[in-house]
């Protein structure tokens, strides 16, 4: 008869959010840690970067490089041409780095939002609550917690993530984004509720 090893541990690394010891972080736990903080910043996406830092101190330095990696990848996901058109809609215009910033506080809003935006981006029309121009769509501090976390655990830089480069261009057909017309047809929801 063989001897059962017994289970690996299971750590905390956030509230509610349990990580495999020996195990890298899923998508699952990924998304959990996402709501988590997002949901207790109550949407500030400056407070969630804030708790997401904080959460992931309490990780191992190789969880927070998985944390880093689901982040990056979503993150290089969403440089879309149609994407890039929706954040125009919504920013009443949208810098390359203003969607930079867009991208980031996207992933923040969870696996549904992100998900059904790179599945139709004029459905954030309906994904969205209420948004706030002052403090939404900007979600620059999301993008470096990661970063900011593993510098303060192990004093050193996070090393290369292993992850394919971030295309040069945006993925899909490009958009004339300067052309109302052209967006209100491209995003008739969008269009109705933040801009007309």
């Amino acid at each position: 008869m063989r001897r059962q090893e017994p289970a690996p541990a299971r750590s905390a690394c956030a509230p509610g959010v349990r990580i495999g010891a020996w195990a890298v972080m899923d998508e699952t736990e990924f998304w959990e840690l996402i709501d988590g903080s997002r949901e207790t910043a109550g949407g500030d996406p400056e407070e969630q970067a804030g708790l997401l830092v904080e959460w992931l101190l309490d990780c191992d330095p190789e969880t927070v490089l998985d944390f880093a990696r689901h982040f990056e990848s979503r993150y290089n996901r969403a440089y879309r041409w149609d994407l890039w058109g929706a954040a125009w809609v919504l920013l009443n215009g949208a810098s390359d780095d203003a969607f930079d910033f867009f991208r980031c506080w996207l992933i923040g809003q969870g696996r549904e939002v992100f998900e059904g935006a790179l599945h139709d981006p004029d459905s954030l029309a309906d994904l969205l609550g209420d948004f706030d121009e002052e403090i939404d769509g900007d979600g620059e501090d999301l993008g470096y917690a990661a970063d900011e976390a593993y510098e303060q655990l192990t004093g050193t830089v996070a090393p290369d993530l292993g992850l394919a480069p971030a295309p040069a261009e945006p993925e899909g057909t490009p958009l004339d984004l300067e052309n109302d017309r052209v967006l209100a047809r491209r995003y008739p929801r969008l269009w109705d509720r933040f801009r007309a």
